[in-house]
């Protein structure tokens, strides 16, 4: 019961509204219902904060009987905190590392989970602010570097760009502000007290007036996708409304209503189907060309 009652404290915080006013209206083509209710405990990613506001707000133009509970932080703390038994209807991870854990252990819905969104990992420094560092390739240039703890996505793909780059040694030797989640990172740039940091391109949109982006990790750098998963978990303290709110509530999320919010904060929609069609055509592709002689003709 206390960690049902510390995740509706923390959730509180957002619940009260980040900003005033919606960037879009509710999707009319979604109908709503003022007839469900219930509750929803959704841990998300930091970096959703903005949106997922914006996305609380119209779903609750369509179902205003049905409350919203957010818990934001890093993505590795949230799935420890549902590991330990924490409530939670749903979980948005800033990576699939976490959501395939979680998976795993048999604690999400499977057959609700779907990469939803992408982001890009960028470097930046405070507006208008002073340092020799013009990419991710000469970061070490800078004083010191505001940098997520290695349990946060960010903070991963961080590490795995400065180890594709062969700096992670160098980088290593710098003066680290570790940081336990993007906001943070984020914060600490903006107010000065670190010279570079990394985060993801939707943070620094969000406080452009603040910092600057020196550079997009490099394309050959990062391997892994920078994907944002989504799915139902497996909640036992969750009432039959409860579970029909959290159905809702997601197929919302996945709605282009929604895409339309992330999209405006920066995030790309992730189309799977797309990838697919693309290692398809690039297979046709390689049997068309093995099917092909050294003179030219195809083999019959």
């Amino acid at each position: 019961m206390k960690k049902k009652i510390l995740a509706a404290l923390t959730a509180g915080i957002l619940t009260t509204g980040l900003m005033t006013g919606g960037v879009f209206a509710a999707d009319t083509e979604v109908k709503g219902d003022e007839n469900l209710k219930g509750e929803v405990y959704a841990f998300i990613a930091a970096s959703l904060s903005n949106s997922m506001e914006e996305i609380q707000k119209d779903f609750n133009e369509l179902y205003p009987n049905v409350t919203i509970y957010y818990s934001a932080d890093s993505s590795g703390t949230l799935q420890t905190q549902i590991e330990e038994g924490a409530r939670c209807d749903l979980f948005f991870s800033a990576a699939d590392k976490q959501m395939d854990a979680l998976t795993e252990e048999k604690l999400t819905k499977e057959d609700t989970v779907v990469d939803l969104l992408e982001n890009k990992v960028v470097l930046i420094k405070p507006k208008d602010g002073e340092t020799k560092v013009t990419g991710f390739e000469n970061i070490t240039d800078a004083e010191n570097m505001a940098l997520a703890g290695e349990d946060v996505p960010v903070g991963q793909y961080s590490r795995e760009i400065f180890n594709n780059l062969g700096i992670m040694d160098d980088v290593n030797e710098m003066e680290i502000n570790e940081c336990k989640n993007v906001t943070d990172v984020l914060a600490a740039v903006s107010e000065g007290s670190n010279e570079v940091g990394v985060v993801y391109a939707t943070d620094a949109a969000s406080v452009a007036d603040k910092v600057e982006t020196i550079a997009e990790a490099p394309a050959d750098s990062l391997q892994t996708p920078v994907l944002y998963p989504v799915g139902l978990i497996e909640d036992k303290e969750a009432s039959e409304d409860d579970t029909k709110a959290a159905e809702a509530f997601l197929d919302y999320v996945e709605s282009d209503a929604a895409i339309k919010v992330f999209e405006y904060y920066g995030f790309t929609a992730y189309k799977a189907e797309d990838s697919k069609e693309d290692a398809e055509d690039s297979a046709d592709s390689t049997e068309a060309e093995d099917s092909t002689d050294s003179t030219g003709s195809t083999s019959k």
